[in-house]
């Protein structure tokens, strides 16, 4: 059964609650993200916020089953009444998410702790605008109602390389599928009757880092994502920066020094045409390595031993090593985040990048600074669905009621 907003929330759907209230329940649900369980005393001191506030706090949250109780972890045995600790629930609602790519997308449900519930892939053979979006509409809806098992959906998370708007909800431009100034939120919400946040996949991993894993992150990040698109994304003090209409982050032509790779722009050493997906696997296709130009057959070839494939990946590790080194030099970061996929399936990867980033830096030469997601391998559904968390963590009080997926 859905409820309405005047069901959760006890007074009209209209009244959604001044902006203070919001923000003292975005401090309690926070506190109870990073400390929880918890009990209430300890909200209190965390937030700053009176033993009241944190209780008319805590009743709401959980009236929309966002947090919950836990009694079986009561201690006795202190003065005074025992207080029963209280955490997210990650049995309750769930969130979508899709993470649209080139040579397929990814689609699944996170619980409230970004925990990958369900998922699913879709390849694309012909990767169009056109067809990336039919399939990706295709599979949702059916995925969405079937995988949930009755729990409320809340809304979904949409995220894809290039320049996206998210205050908009618009594609400005992916070049590799053909999309500019796409409505993709408009597109996504009408064909699924969700509230819909989008956002560009290298902000939303940064977001999924500061919220869920490493605690370094919330003060200083610096994200290089790898793949058909290179993009990066910078956080302070747990905001991820947008810039005028969300452009930053375009890496495409930072000058990496690799000798003999020609780019469109008519440079040589960018490092989208020395470092991407596409360019890697177009390499390897030529010196004979894989049949198709697919970076995950290349990944295969070098897990099966083919010296030539590891060559190619480890010259694409030491290329985003010094990528990584040049933005730490502007930046300091505490975290120096790089998603591709080689690193993330095989340490050994990440060791070359990291000892190329701390010999190529001035100001780092720490090779564990660099680091792979916390989310490891589930990096991209994760990522899906971040933009979602990331704008129920920020207004829970004001985020979407139970959807019709239930």
């Amino acid at each position: 059964m859905s409820l309405s907003p005047a069901d959760l929330w006890g007074r009209p759907a209209a009244a959604a609650g001044d902006g203070r209230r919001d923000t003292n329940a975005a401090a309690v649900f926070r506190a109870v993200l990073d400390h929880g369980p918890i009990a209430r005393s300890g909200i209190s001191r965390l937030s700053g916020l009176s033993p009241a506030a944190v209780s008319r706090q805590y009743l709401g949250l959980a009236r929309l089953g966002l947090v919950r109780e836990r009694p079986e972890l009561t201690v006795g045995g202190s003065v005074g009444r025992p207080q029963v600790p209280v955490d997210i629930d990650t049995e309750g609602p769930l969130v979508g998410g899709v993470h649209i790519g080139v040579p397929a997308s990814t689609y699944c449900l996170l619980d409230l702790r970004g925990g990958v519930v369900a998922r699913g892939l879709v390849d694309h053979a012909a990767p169009t605008s056109a067809a990336v979006l039919d399939a990706v509409l295709g599979r949702l809806p059916g995925f969405l109602a079937e995988r949930a098992a009755g729990r409320p959906v809340l809304s979904l998370g949409a995220v894809i390389g290039g320049w996206v708007d998210p205050g908009q909800g618009v594609v400005v431009r992916h070049t590799a599928l053909g999309m500019g100034e796409l409505p993709l939120r408009a597109l996504l919400e009408r064909g699924l009757g969700l509230p819909v946040h989008v956002d560009n996949h290298a902000r939303a991993i940064a977001k999924a880092e500061i919220l869920f894993g490493r605690p370094a992150a919330r003060r200083s990040v610096v994200h290089l994502f790898i793949g058909n698109v290179v993009d990066a994304a910078v956080g302070i003090a747990g905001v991820v920066h947008q810039g005028p209409r969300s452009a930053a982050g375009d890496i495409d032509h930072l000058p990496v020094g690799a000798r003999g790779v020609r780019c469109g722009c008519g440079r040589s050493g960018c490092l989208r045409a020395a470092a991407s997906d596409t360019a890697v696997a177009e390499r390897a296709v030529g010196e004979g390595v894989v049949p198709e130009p697919d970076v995950r057959l290349v990944v295969d070839a070098a897990a099966a031993g083919d010296r030539r494939a590891d060559r190619l990946l480890r010259e694409r590790a030491r290329l985003v090593g010094r990528a990584a080194a040049l933005l730490t030099d502007v930046l300091n970061p505490d975290v120096v985040l790089v998603t591709e996929v080689s690193s993330i399936l095989n340490p050994e990867y990440l060791e070359v990048m990291g000892a190329e980033f701390a010999e190529r830096s001035h100001v780092c030469d720490d090779p564990a600074r660099l680091a792979g997601p916390h989310a490891g391998p589930a990096v991209l559904p994760v990522a899906g669905g971040t933009p979602a968390l990331s704008a129920l963590y920020r207004s829970p009080l004001q985020s979407a009621p139970p959807s019709s997926w239930t």
